[in-house]
């Protein structure tokens, strides 16, 4: 599905003393890196504010004057996009997931106006949202004409003339954002919670070194706590290296990397249980002996 996308980071960030939201760090990423890896495929990703280092390239714009509001942003996003459908996006999301970028994307019901996140509260987030681009042009002409500028308009004045759907924020806490120094800490506390933190680590790891591949994690641990058990403990990361080198090679001749992964792990977790089998039975053999 083609696509364009907009993210908002040019609010003042009042709460939070003023700082740079969007470049306040969750998990070792700043939030905005965060919103952009949601919608990596994206053919445009407009960011609305003032520049600032990001992990991948982006179109640059500010609202007119700046600090205008999130309309005027939305507006000046909007005429960098050509894409019939657009994904706008708070560049302070940090546990927005690419599934439910793509479930705001099919959402939209034919002939409707598009589609937005619904939190687990019921609010409704018009900045975890995917518009058509023409009937929110329309609606923004419409407003910049009522009411002589878009400036400090209320997000809910465009939104309540639009007929958008509704998708329930399923994914755990995709619509949180960070308004204050609480949500900071309290995203930063959950990201290193026990039931998420291993997928999360993956996750930040694959995009701090460009990987976008379907880990096994489960075979991977299950790899390095053989090569730990039947050969040595320090066997177990550079097990792991050796089979990520390994699935690097097959993948240049061709080889699905997921399977070039999973074949790698196999081959050297055989090999670590023929290792450990060979020692058992020797020692069996010394003690018999």
């Amino acid at each position: 599905m083609t696509y364009d996308a907009i993210v908002l980071a040019g609010g003042a960030a009042r709460r939070l003393g003023g700082a740079d939201k969007p470049a306040l760090h969750v998990g070792g990423r700043a939030l905005i890196d965060r919103v952009l890896d949601a919608c990596t495929d994206a053919a445009t990703i407009v960011v609305v504010g003032g520049r600032r280092p990001t992990s991948r390239p982006v179109r640059w714009t500010r609202e007119d004057p700046p600090g205008a509001g999130p309309v005027a942003a939305l507006d000046a996003g909007l005429r960098q996009t050509t894409a019939e459908l657009v994904l706008v996006l708070s560049a302070d999301l940090p546990f927005l997931d690419r599934a439910t970028v793509r479930a705001l994307l099919h959402a939209p019901a034919p002939g409707g106006d598009g589609a937005l996140l619904r939190d687990p509260v019921g609010r409704d987030q018009p900045l975890v949202a995917a518009y058509r681009a023409e009937p929110l042009r329309r609606e923004l002409a419409l407003l910049a004409t009522e009411h002589g500028s878009l400036a400090g308009l209320p997000l809910r004045a465009l939104t309540a003339e639009l007929d958008l759907a509704k998708v329930t924020d399923t994914a755990p806490l995709a619509s949180f954002d960070c308004d204050t120094w609480d949500d900071l800490a309290a995203a930063r506390a959950r990201i290193r919670e026990h039931g998420s933190v291993l997928d999360q680590w993956i996750t930040a790891v694959k995009t701090e070194l460009g990987i976008d591949l379907a880990v096994d994690t489960k075979t991977l641990l299950d790899l390095a706590r053989d090569a730990a058990h039947g050969v040595a403990r320090p066997a177990a990361p550079l097990t792991t290296f050796l089979v990520g080198y390994a699935a690097a090679q097959a993948e240049a001749t061709g080889t699905d990397p997921a399977t070039a992964v999973a074949e790698a792990s196999r081959k050297a977790a055989d090999l670590a249980l023929r290792w450990a089998a060979e020692a058992e039975a020797e020692a069996e053999q010394n003690g018999s002996g």
